[in-house]
C-alpha cells in the first residue's frame, strides 16, 4: 500500500488533466461549437490542473496535514477553494469553443440589436444602454475559442442571462468544420491517460511483490 501512495502523485497528476484534454478534444471535432458558462469553464480547467496543483506547489503543505489519506484529501480541498474564488470574482462570461470571431461576430451582432435596438458598438465590444449591458469579445482563431465577457462596473444580470440564452439558441443552429486542434487535444489526452494507467499498474504490481515476499520470509524461518 505504501508503494500505491507513493506513486500516487503520477497519477493523480495526469488522469485528471488527460480526461480535460480528451474532452476539449470532442468538443472541437463537434460540427457544432458548444457555449459553456465561465463558471463551469474555470471549474472543469480547475479540476484537470487539481492533480498537478496537488503535488506541485501544495505538496509543500501536504505533511502539516497529517497522514498520507487525509494530507491529499485536505490539499486538494484547499485548491477547491482557491478555484472556487477564482471563478466568483471573475467577471461574468460565455465560453464557445470551436468558433472565430468571424463565424460569431454576426450571431452577437444579431442578438444585441434584438435586446436593444440602440446598442452601440466600439471595436470588438458592445454596448447595451438600454439594458444596461456591455459585452466584449475577446477571441483565440487560433485556438477557435471565443469569450464573451461582462464588462462594465455592475452588469445587468438579468440581461445577461437573456442574451446568453439567445446566443446558445443561435449556436445551436451553426455548423462549422471540426477543428485541427480536436485530434492534438484527445491524442493528447489519451497518451497522458495511459501514462496514468501504467503508473498506477506499475505500483500495483509493485505493492503486490512486496507483500508477497513478506508474507514469504516467516515462511522460511519455519522451514528452516
Amino acid at each position: 500500500m505504501k508503494t500505491l501512495l507513493d506513486m500516487l502523485p503520477l497519477w493523480l497528476a495526469l488522469t485528471p488533466l488527460g480526461i480535460y484534454l480528451v474532452g476539449l478534444g470532442v468538443v472541437h471535432l463537434r460540427r457544432r461549437p458548444l457555449v459553456m458558462s465561465g463558471v463551469w469553464d474555470g471549474i472543469l480547467l480547475g479540476g484537470s490542473l487539481a492533480g498537478l496543483a496537488a503535488v506541485g506547489p501544495l505538496a509543500l503543505v501536504r505533511p502539516a496535514a497529517g497522514g498520507p489519506l487525509w494530507g491529499w484529501l485536505i490539499v486538494l480541498l484547499l485548491f477547491g477553494l482557491l478555484v472556487a474564488l477564482c471563478v466568483l470574482v471573475s467577471r461574468p462570461r460565455l465560453v464557445v469553443y470551436n468558433i472565430t470571431v468571424e463565424q460569431l461576430r454576426p450571431l452577437v451582432a444579431e442578438i444585441v440589436a434584438t435586446l436593444d435596438p440602440a446598442a452601440r458598438w466600439a471595436g470588438e465590444a458592445v454596448a447595451l444602454p438600454g439594458r444596461g449591458l456591455q459585452v466584449h469579445i475577446d477571441s483565440s482563431n487560433a485556438m477557435r475559442t471565443v469569450s464573451l465577457v461582462a464588462a462594465g462596473e455592475r452588469p445587468a444580470l438579468e440581461a445577461w442571462g437573456e442574451f446568453g440564452r439567445r446566443l446558445r439558441q443561435a449556436v445551436a443552429r451553426l455548423r462549422v468544420r471540426p477543428s485541427p486542434w480536436g485530434g492534438v487535444f484527445a491524442a493528447a489526452g489519451g497518451i497522458l491517460i495511459l501514462v496514468a494507467a501504467a503508473a498506477w499498474a506499475a505500483a500495483a504490481i509493485r505493492s503486490t511483490a512486496r507483500e508477497e515476499a513478506r508474507d514469504a520470509r516467516p515462511a522460511r524461518s519455519v522451514g528452516a
